[in-house]
């Protein structure tokens, strides 16, 4: 399985820098010196201050501590119509997905990430036919072979309104589209980007969910534009989802919204 995008200083790091606090205002919130605040940022565990520390951020200390002691990672997850790639770019590894219709073989693709070549084998593999690109926001590792992906397939790319590109068609978010018989419903899910878009996909045998960097399994892609308006959004349009809703997020494993309402300490005070 793929690992886990954040460890525990990442997600204090990620609250740390949303809400603006230093290592001694979280101290005097928490009742602890802030030099454990700051070892905790650094990566040095510590479940008791870590238990402390939560409250200050709005984390649940729960699921923060299982980050900590590395005690929880989702259930692997497997299902007809929906296919995960993991490429690297540069420090990191990033997703993309294809999405398609078992009866017709009608696929849509969700980002590009650092390299098409192993969707583009998937579908000659498959014989399946891609008909769209959808992009769940702009950042580089996601659109990075959008131009190859165009030219190899045939197929146009869309994306949301608020961060429109060259050789995308824009939409507003609540627009709804279709991959054969399935179903796809945007909704706009921003703050680590501006313009993020989670497309929900009805008609396979569970609802799919594709979050780009709002949602993680067990983290968020933090507020890179607004923390708060992530926040509310991630907990509006995504977490309201059925629990059995598989989430496909832009980095890391595959999670549900059940998973998540349980071990994503920023959903779970």
């Amino acid at each position: 399985m793929i690992p886990l995008e954040d460890n525990f200083n990442d997600i204090i790091g990620k609250a740390m820098r949303g809400l603006k606090l230093t290592d001694a205002q979280i101290a005097n919130s928490a009742g602890v010196q802030a030099g454990a605040v700051e070892a905790l940022r650094e990566g040095k565990w510590d479940a008791a201050i870590a238990r402390k520390v939560a409250p200050a951020l709005g984390l649940g200390a729960d699921a923060l501590v299982a980050s900590g002691e590395k005690a929880w990672a989702p259930k692997p997850i497997a299902i007809d119509g929906l296919a995960q790639f993991n490429t690297p770019f540069e420090d990191m590894t990033v997703n993309s997905y294809l999405v398609w219709d078992p009866a017709s073989g009608e696929a849509a693709a969700f980002d590009t990430g650092a390299d098409c070549s192993a969707m583009l084998a998937f579908i000659a593999d498959k014989k399946l036919r891609l008909t769209r690109i959808f992009l769940t926001h702009t950042h580089g590792d996601h659109i990075l072979e959008l131009d190859r992906l165009k030219e190899k397939t045939g197929a146009p790319a869309v994306v949301g309104s608020r961060e429109p590109i060259d050789g995308a068609e824009p939409f507003d978010a609540g627009a709804t589209f279709s991959i054969g018989k399935l179903r796809v419903e945007t909704r706009l899910t921003w703050g680590h980007s501006k313009g993020g878009v989670t497309y929900v996909v009805t008609g396979l045998e569970r609802p799919v969910a594709v979050v780009g960097d709002a949602v993680f399994a067990g983290s968020m892609g933090g507020g890179g534009v607004s923390y708060e308006a992530a926040l509310q959004t991630n907990r509006e349009q995504i977490l309201t989802l059925p629990d059995e809703t598989i989430l496909c997020p832009g980095h890391g494993p595959l999670t549900t919204v059940a998973e998540q309402k349980v071990h994503n300490p920023f959903f779970t005070k």
